[in-house]
């Protein structure tokens, strides 16, 4: 398994809620939007399907797979189904997260 930060791609366009969504779609994700607010922590847990968490804005760190994964505005990391991961809100700044799950 190789887990890497996907970076914005400029050429999709102003990064937006609305062209960060088109993109996950694309790529064959439904879409739900959350807020987190400074704070939020989300201990180790897995889900049964492939994921993908994209920012629109402020810092998201994730960790998984021994590693960390500091993601921003633009960023997204695919977590495959079953891979033990956490995820905590850096700074003070609330997260805005397009949370992407393969259909």
């Amino acid at each position: 398994m190789n887990i890497e930060i996907e970076p914005w791609d400029s050429r999709a366009g102003d990064l937006n809620e609305k062209n960060l969504r088109r993109r996950l779609e694309n790529e064959g994700y439904s879409v739900a939007r959350y807020d987190y607010p400074p704070g939020s922590v989300f201990p180790d847990h897995t889900h049964g399907i492939d994921k993908k968490d994209a920012v629109i804005s402020g810092c998201l760190l994730i960790k998984a797979e021994g590693r960390e994964f500091m993601l921003r505005a633009g960023d997204a990391l695919q977590v495959p189904a079953g891979t033990v991961h956490s995820a905590e809100v850096i700074g003070d700044e609330t997260v805005i997260s397009l949370d992407g799950t393969k259909r």
